[in-house]
């Protein structure tokens, strides 16, 4: 487990766009325009992909997953920000579309806790799955979350995926709040795991 470093980009990109696909397709109109965006936003500070916020697991030398972790009160202003770099990146057609999307995925989206550290994305390539990759992320969000005097970690999944929510609850995560799909996104599921503060 350590913190992405530049040479991390490509990687933490893609998995980004693993754990969120459908999503940023539709923002960006396609998976190479998605991992461009990402890959800009990967290089600037302060946004919600940024690089400062990305851990990476290894496993053989390799990236094996990724995490991107905040805290929680940082949420709306580096989705903002990520806003910026995806527009930046967008033709200007396709602008009123994103920002209907931007704004509606705020509102449905439950709020995570105030004082947790928020975990934005999570996801593992797919021939390192199974491996204990995304639990480690998890115990190091734990870990950071305590570090820093927060009073848990959260996040959120399609209430679909039901290989993600059986990892959160088999990890001591608990449904903090749940969302119905709505114009044409997905229904949601909020989860929240306390932890100790570090003394």
């Amino acid at each position: 487990m350590r913190p992405a470093l530049a040479e991390d980009a490509e990687a933490v990109a893609e998995l980004i766009h693993v754990s969120a696909a459908a999503m940023l397709e539709r923002f960006a109109g396609d998976r190479d325009s998605s991992l461009r965006v990402l890959r800009a936003a990967f290089r600037r500070s302060g946004n919600s992909a940024s690089g400062e916020v990305a851990w990476v697991a290894e496993r053989d030398g390799t990236v094996a997953a990724a995490m991107a972790a905040f805290p929680a009160g940082e949420l709306e202003r580096r989705a903002r920000r990520f806003l910026r770099v995806l527009l930046l990146r967008t033709p200007p057609w396709t602008w009123r579309q994103t920002l209907r999307l931007h704004r509606l995925g705020l509102e449905v989206a439950p709020p995570p806790p105030a004082g947790t550290l928020y975990v934005d994305s999570l996801a593992t390539y797919e021939r390192h799955r199974r491996a204990g990759a995304a639990r480690a992320l998890l115990a190091e969000a734990e870990h950071l979350a305590a570090e820093r005097g927060m009073t848990g970690v959260s996040l959120e999944t399609s209430a679909g995926n039901a290989e993600a929510r059986a990892l959160y609850e088999s990890a001591g995560f608990y449904v903090s709040a749940k969302r119905l799909p709505r114009s044409g996104l997905p229904g949601l599921v909020a989860y929240v795991k306390p932890v100790r503060r570090a003394p």
